[in-house]
């Protein structure tokens, strides 16, 4: 990563090289200086080595510009946003580079309503850190920095517990395995099953960043994962990113049923519940969101129960926004990031993981039967390196030369035709352009991507 990359939400880069003490201290005054709210700041991290030199330079910022902060350790990003409202803190920052390897670090950052904050807000702070204009206070106006109460994981717990039969999942006694991989979710994901009673085992309990495997959660880095877990003899695999806001699933017999399949299994269950398992005679109550480079499977479910399925721009941000501004009773990306209003507004891994085995206890039925009963679709997600400023008139072609039924730039290019979709669009979170596709078959959507990577490449 030669640059680094800051979007409306937050900034990433590599530890020593785009990501210094220095960079983290004034993206943390800019966001002091943008932040109305009064109150302490939330500061939590992944896990990773790096975290915490760049959690004291946070502190120390965000102490000179006069505010208090309150240091919640390591904690997943969906526990970030509990803490921030349990607390009534001003708002939260959660260092955390995701599913990118070690070397990476980053910041997201998070409202006084416990989400990540929405577009403007993180414009208005990209804005000011450009600006470089900040100031510090004098001896008698710092902040003061405090460390966080010890059960700082119970609130997120109990919302969690709630949302599902716990007693029906506890009369399963599920056996699990949770590959945590190091990072920031074995806390709480180990606190959640135990309270389900479910009989399990944690790869990578040690939340150190040490990980190990690639971290992002797909099939060609869950390989190994894959091959143990027949050996396990679990009902389920589940798979965390580091910071714990993605889960990908893998089934009894060690096949990686993936990302996508976590928001349109949880989707399938939400509405199912509301429903008491009969198909509705009437709308269920609420819509659905997910966002651009989500499977058609959960479009598939909202119309099967008669809701409706909107799309967002990708990011998190921007699904939130839209969940609120139609009042979705449930949302999510495709990278496995579950969203639940009633827990909170922040992908959550814990959130899928207790869904998927209320649906499991539900219906008596395996992993691999819930996901076999989904529509199937075959998704290819690819990426390749381009210059930054190349990308916008590569689009731009890929536009031109790709005909389709109807055609939308709310998000790069996305081209819709009769039977499947494809995607372009430059990642926000590295440099890269990323081609998605999804069609009736893996031969379809890889043809897709074909013709549009080499138009990329031109």
């Amino acid at each position: 990563m030669s640059d680094l990359i800051i979007t409306v939400s937050g900034l990433r880069g590599t530890i020593g090289e785009t990501l210094t003490p220095d960079v983290a201290m004034r993206y943390a005054s800019a966001f002091s200086h943008e932040t109305a709210a009064s109150g302490a700041f939330i500061i939590t991290r992944d896990g990773r080595g790096s975290g915490k030199f760049i959690a004291d330079a946070i502190h120390s910022a965000l102490n000179a510009c006069g505010r208090s902060t309150i240091d919640a350790g390591v904690a997943a990003t969906p526990t970030t946003g509990i803490i921030v409202r349990k607390l009534g803190a001003a708002g939260g920052l959660q260092i955390t580079a995701s599913h990118n390897p070690a070397q990476y670090n980053g910041i997201k950052l998070f409202s006084e309503s416990g989400r990540v904050i929405p577009k403007t807000a993180g414009a208005a702070v990209l804005e000011r850190y450009n600006s470089n204009a900040t100031s510090w206070k004098k001896h008698d106006e710092i902040g003061n920095r405090s460390a966080c109460l010890p059960d700082v994981f119970r609130q997120h717990l109990d919302a969690v517990l709630a949302s599902v039969d716990a007693d029906a999942i506890r009369a399963k006694n599920f056996k699990v395995v949770l590959d945590s991989n190091r990072g920031a979710g074995s806390t709480l994901g180990q606190l959640l099953l135990a309270e389900l009673r479910c009989r399990f085992e944690v790869i990578g309990a040690t939340a150190d960043g040490k990980f190990e495997h690639t971290p992002e959660p797909t099939e060609n880095n869950l390989t190994s994962i894959c091959k143990e877990a027949c050996g396990f003899g679990a009902d389920i695999v589940f798979c965390q990113d580091p910071d714990a806001d993605r889960l990908a699933i893998i089934d009894a017999g060690g096949r990686y049923i993936g990302e996508e399949y976590t928001v349109a299994i949880c989707a399938e269950h939400v509405l199912r519940t509301q429903c008491n398992g009969k198909h509705p005679s009437k709308r269920v109550k609420g819509a659905l969101v997910i966002n651009y480079a989500t499977s058609r499977m959960t479009e598939d479910i909202a119309a099967k129960y008669g809701v409706q399925c909107h799309r967002s721009a990708v990011g998190e941000a921007n699904v939130v926004d839209m969940m609120i501004d139609k009042n979705a009773a449930f949302g999510g990306e495709g990278n496995g990031g579950p969203i639940d209003p009633k827990i909170g507004m922040v992908r959550d891994s814990f959130v899928g993981m207790a869904m998927l085995l209320d649906a499991m206890a539900a219906r008596e039925a395996t992993a691999a039967e819930l996901a076999g009963e989904l529509p199937s679709y075959a998704i290819v997600k690819r990426k390749m390196q381009l210059p930054p400023e190349k990308i916008a008139k590569a689009i731009d072609k890929i536009e031109t030369k790709i005909k389709g039924k109807s055609k939308s730039r709310l998000d790069g290019l996305r081209i819709e035709f009769d039977d499947a979709w494809l995607l372009v669009r430059a990642s926000n979170t590295e440099p890269i352009v990323r081609t998605i596709a999804e069609a009736p078959t893996e031969a379809k959507a890889n043809q897709l991507c074909d013709e549009a990577e080499a138009i990329l490449g031109e």
